[in-house]
């Protein structure tokens, strides 16, 4: 289990969680399962940036959600951005499979890859923005960034074979079972929906019930498009699936009456 945390972190932060002592299928895929965790702890470190932000500024929510968006693309280390990019430039090339495969694997980045990540971060942080005017406030962003890494046990399930024999791909994918993905739906279900319940409004407590499931949703989507595309799924597909459930979770959120 230590080495699956230390996997988790390290392909998903920055933090300094130490190197595993062994890596294979069995560790990536209590990896991917413990992906929701590593959210929460992104979320609570971009929560208390943003609780900190209103409290100096209380009338600043546009520059508390920009430093909240901000910290979570940092811990991340942009690499889920730079597999949105690439996933993005693959499919706006309308190439063969082949073609799209070699794009992915490129380094530099297209006007899809640009428009994809200016994107998902001018929707995050305005919808941000309309949550902590909501008066939603740190809890927004904490719900958002574990929903959006709950997105990774439903891309890397058993049905989804990898689109390349090596890579973070061939690492995790298809190793988590759909009903061990349900099960960790439900340990971030319960988690979340009880904090909103706790400490926001009993409308707030459903959107982020509806916000969950649309991560599962995303998820499931992400990997159709890429299994018809690609044949499976890559590291960059399972960032898309992460950057692309943000947004989605925090518009859910700011859009709450």
């Amino acid at each position: 289990m230590i080495d699956s945390l230390r996997l988790a972190f390290g392909l998903l932060t920055i933090l300094p969680a130490g190197m595993p002592s062994h890596v294979d299928r069995v560790v990536g895929r209590r990896a991917m399962i413990l992906a929701p965790l590593v959210g929460a702890v992104l979320g609570a470190i971009a929560a208390g940036v943003v609780a900190l932000a209103q409290l100096v500024r209380p009338d600043a929510d546009l520059l508390a959600a920009v430093l909240g968006v901000l910290v979570v693309a940092a811990l991340s280390g942009g690499l889920h951005l730079d597999g949105l990019a690439d996933f993005a430039d693959a499919l706006g090339s309308r190439r063969d499979r082949e073609t799209m495969l070699r794009i992915m694997k490129q380094s530099d980045i297209g006007p899809f890859g640009v428009v994809s990540i200016v994107g998902v971060l001018l929707v995050d942080v305005a919808a941000l923005t309309a949550c902590l005017q909501a008066n939603l406030g740190w809890q927004a962003i904490l719900i958002a960034t574990t929903a959006s890494r709950l997105t990774l046990p439903w891309t890397c399930r058993t049905t989804i074979p990898p689109a390349r024999p090596e890579g973070l791909g061939a690492l995790v994918a298809a190793t988590v079972h759909p009903r061990t993905a349900l099960f960790t739906t439900l340990a971030v279900l319960v988690p979340t929906a009880t904090l909103s319940w706790l400490t926001l409004p009993i409308a707030a407590t459903i959107a982020t019930a509806i916000a969950v499931l649309l991560a599962v949703l995303t998820a499931l989507a992400t990997t159709r498009r890429a299994q018809s595309a690609l044949g499976g799924t890559t590291g960059d597909v399972l960032g898309t699936a992460i950057e692309l459930t943000l947004p989605i979770t925090l518009l859910t959120l700011a859009l709450t009456p």
